[in-house]
């Protein structure tokens, strides 16, 4: 009669699932702990936004307004002229993302799918100007504006935004992970290059254009030095420009006021954001997978 040898009983700390589970767990608490961090100043901003003036600065702090003002935002959009600022902030914004969108995907498609003498020293140099501060062609924006009469218009707050570096590196680098074999074919079938990039690689680079738009559209929604120094006149300001000067003239006081013009401009990037999430995510993770 044979015996099996037998080993001892592995301790349940150290089995391998329940090991996973509690560093699962720690990551988990971590991001949550993390994440509550970063939504702290909005959710306060929110709760000073339905206060009256006198509970904004009541001690002990209360997070939950003791009553509802929702008259805040009526005021605060009242008050000054939201309604126009917010919709040059939406024009502006929306007419860059276009443009990006168009002039960076056709400057993205040459660089990763055509040939042509210099095309990675031309990349390198145009990515290149990614490394220089906004500030320091501020003066040289400002005067090429002026010498061509475009000042207080629309066009100085679009045209000098309608392509960018960054946009058309993430679109290269999507555009250089479809296979030769599919453009082949469609040249094949008679399908030219505007064709190609308008019916075939753009609706499958989908997550990477909405990240892209997202960008454009956040950077031109928060835009706050070039419109200040490039308007005057009061129906061409954005809504940065008109939260600034609603502060200014309401005296620095109603804080309750100020929160909920605050809320007013956030609001439409946190909707865009959470519309676009799925595809801004796999756009962000498949970006870069492929190399030069």
């Amino acid at each position: 009669m044979t015996t099996k040898p037998t080993t001892g009983s592995v301790p349940l700390w150290q089995s391998q699932r329940v090991r996973k589970g509690l560093v699962a767990v720690l990551w988990y608490a971590l991001l949550s702990v993390t994440a509550l961090a970063v939504m702290l100043p909005f959710i306060w901003m929110i709760s000073t936004s339905l206060k009256g003036p006198k509970e904004v600065f009541t001690y002990p702090p209360s997070w939950i307004p003791s009553a509802w003002r929702w008259q805040n935002y009526i005021d605060a959009w009242e008050g000054a002229k939201f309604g126009r600022y917010f919709l040059n902030s939406v024009f502006v914004a929306l007419a860059v993302t276009l443009g990006q969108v168009i002039t960076c995907s056709m400057a993205a498609y040459a660089f990763a799918r055509m040939n042509f003498r210099g095309k990675n020293l031309v990349f390198a140099l145009y990515l290149s100007t990614t490394m220089i501060s906004t500030q320091v062609t501020l003066v040289p924006s400002y005067l090429v504006m002026k010498w061509l009469g475009w000042m207080d218009s629309y066009k100085a707050l679009i045209v000098p935004f309608l392509t960018s570096p960054f946009a058309i590196f993430m679109m290269r680098q999507a555009f250089m992970t479809m296979p030769r074999e599919l453009e082949e074919a469609a040249r094949l079938d008679g399908c030219g290059r505007v064709r190609f990039l308008v019916q075939i690689l753009l609706p499958l680079s989908k997550p990477v254009i909405a990240s892209q738009a997202l960008f454009a559209f956040m950077g031109n929604w928060n835009s706050y030095l070039w419109p200040l120094i490039i308007t005057t006149r009061q129906d061409l300001r954005t809504l940065q420009i008109g939260l600034r000067y609603f502060v200014s003239q309401e005296g620095g006081t109603q804080w309750g006021l100020f929160m909920a013009a605050a809320v007013l401009v956030s609001l439409p990037v946190i909707v865009i954001y959470f519309v676009v999430q799925k595809s801004f995510v796999e756009g962000i993770a498949t970006t870069g997978l492929k190399g030069t």
